[in-house]
């Protein structure tokens, strides 16, 4: 091979690699950039579509939760603690607020907090306020929702526990106050870190977050 031919063909072969590695790099930043949306721009509707019961089913199918029974013993309990301040609640009463959660329409948010504070992070608030509207729909309205706050595996469990019932404490106050919801409807409650989402990684921010759970299941049969 000539060297004039030579020169050309590595000239080609580098063309391509470089344009190889642009595209490559232009797929990664794509998929950054809709994977920083998708999180930081939850809409109202997305939220209601979680929160929204499955029709229940009628039936040898049908779960306990359809038990009338049942739904009177969740409703006795929900009462005790619906008017209860967040820190006021006991380590038994977390847990079966949690054990009850576990089968109820939920939607975690990644609402960010000011550092070391209870304040709504300003790049957080749409995500908020996309909450206050799916609460207030008409179509979730008769709901009793839990709001559970979480952080993250750094700090002591004292200091974290506090922190996330001040949270969730947060979260509750700016619904009322700003979309009109009645206090009696939001129960908070605060986890600090014994209920990491990302147990392998307990620092990682996917464990700040504030969980929203419908315990109602009068909207299933709307």
């Amino acid at each position: 091979m000539t060297h004039f031919n030579k020169f050309f063909v590595n000239k080609f072969f580098a063309n391509k690699f470089f344009g190889l590695k642009a595209i490559t790099l232009s797929a990664v930043l794509s998929m950054s950039a809709g994977l920083a949306l998708a999180g930081d721009n939850v809409s109202t509707d997305q939220i209601l579509d979680a929160l929204k019961p499955k029709p229940a089913t009628r039936g040898l199918s049908a779960g306990p939760q359809a038990d009338p029974a049942v739904q009177a013993k969740e409703s006795t309990f929900l009462n005790t603690v619906r008017n209860r301040s967040t820190r006021s609640l006991s380590t038994g009463e977390r847990e079966q607020i949690a054990e009850l959660a576990a089968t109820k329409p939920k939607i975690d948010l990644e609402i960010q907090f000011d550092y070391n504070s209870a304040d709504i992070a300003r790049t957080s608030v749409a995500s908020v306020q996309a909450l206050g509207k799916a609460l207030s729909d008409p179509s979730l309205k008769g709901s009793t929702f839990v709001v559970a706050g979480h952080t993250d595996a750094i700090g002591t469990e004292e200091y974290n526990q506090g922190l996330s019932e001040r949270r969730a404490d947060t979260i509750k106050k700016y619904l009322v106050q700003n979309y009109a919801l009645t206090g009696t409807d939001l129960v908070t409650v605060g986890y600090g870190k014994t209920k990491l989402k990302d147990t392998a990684n307990g620092a990682d921010p996917v464990n700040r977050r504030v969980q929203v759970v419908n315990m109602d299941t009068e909207t299933a049969s709307k």
